[in-house]
């Protein structure tokens, strides 16, 4: 079962125990969500933090404009 849950993790990168532990139960498996959680932090797995998405670099008339550094060592 192990292998399954390291599979559907490594598979579904953004599911965490919870839901992986639910698509076992969609399945017919009678693995819990603790055990499922057990499992989980046995073996390490953990949800990568997620990015904070780049702002846009164009103004609402259409401009293109990325600020530059005004001075030496700036950014």
């Amino acid at each position: 079962m192990t292998r399954v849950i390291v599979a559907l993790a490594s598979e579904y990168g953004r599911f965490g125990y919870r839901r992986v532990a639910a698509l076992l139960q969609a399945v017919g498996s009678s693995m819990g969500r603790v055990r499922v959680r057990r499992i989980w932090l046995r073996e390490g797995l953990t949800v990568p933090q997620q990015h904070r998405p780049r702002s846009r670099l164009w103004l609402n008339d259409g401009l293109c404009v990325r600020l530059r550094p005004l001075h030496r060592y700036q950014v």
